[in-house]
């Protein structure tokens, strides 16, 4: 793979798309649709368990939430603590899958090698099409800003020559973002990184990794 995006003989185009707080962004959009004055993507926000007994966990947040300390996963009275103020909305899986199935479809139209791996993000092979594209990272804007257009929600986009890497790049700065994680780029993208981002590096062996420093 060049620096400059193009792609060499041998090289694999492996993209990792994931919607950017899936479940959260699905409903500001259902809402926004129905006449909603706020978007909850812009407030401290979650979808979680149940309103009146404040029981679950969240299952997604706004950027907003985080800036409290709210994390995924953890229950949800735990969030109220955090921010009294807290917007929560219930989940609605029907709905997610409906969203999900529209940005497949619309994804397939760039390429059939398509391996979804949950609800809100799959690994695109675009190695046999990229030639029409001006480059990489064009492919991947184009892809990126007609989600948004199409559906009024954002996704991350990671770019590599495998499925580790593409993954590791998706996760860097969020949301609404393009990253590049090639093997050349290892060295000064991920090796700073805390090893607790490495991916599926859980609380266990996190700390069997920082004894051996």
């Amino acid at each position: 793979m060049s620096q400059n995006g193009r792609v060499g003989d041998l090289a694999q185009v492996i993209f990792h798309i994931d919607v950017n707080s899936a479940y959260l962004s699905w409903t500001a959009v259902e809402q926004l649709k129905k006449g909603a004055e706020v978007d909850i993507r812009t407030i401290p926000s979650i979808i979680g368990g149940d309103q009146k007994s404040r029981h679950g966990v969240v299952l997604a947040k706004s950027i907003p939430a985080k800036k409290y300390g709210i994390r995924t996963g953890e229950p949800v009275a735990n969030a109220f603590r955090k921010c009294p103020n807290l917007v929560m909305e219930p989940p609605d899986h029907k709905m997610y899958r409906e969203k999900s199935d529209l940005l497949m479809k619309y994804l397939r139209t760039f390429s059939e090698e398509i391996e979804q791996v949950s609800v809100d993000e799959c690994y695109m092979n675009l190695t046999n099409v990229i030639h029409r594209f001006p480059s990489v990272p064009d492919a991947a804007m184009e892809i990126k800003n007609g989600v948004k257009e199409r559906f009024g929600f954002t996704v991350n986009i990671g770019i590599s020559t495998n499925k580790l890497l593409a993954k590791m790049a998706s996760d860097f700065e969020k949301p609404d973002k393009i990253h590049t994680l090639y093997p050349n780029e290892i060295e000064e993208k991920m090796w700073p990184l805390p090893v607790g981002d490495l991916f599926m590096a859980g609380h266990s062996s996190v700390e069997a990794l920082k004894k051996l420093v």
